[in-house]
């Protein structure tokens, strides 16, 4: 299992999913505390960034 996913993949598993940066590795973001973390069921596609709506990377939470 991978340890980072980006906007556009499946979720491999149902859980919950934290905010771990932009996929341009340029930009900064600062999310709000609501949308820095999603729930996800296992198949569902990761989103972008609601505020900004630009790719991002996620990472399970453990």
């Amino acid at each position: 299992m991978a340890d980072r996913y980006k906007t556009g993949e499946k979720a491999p598993a149902n859980g919950k999913y934290e905010f771990d940066g932009l996929t341009d590795g340029r930009k900064t973001s600062e999310p709000t505390e609501h949308e820095s973390q999603i729930t996800l069921e296992s198949g569902d596609t990761f989103p972008p960034l609601r505020s900004s709506q630009e790719a991002a990377y996620w990472k399970k939470v453990k």
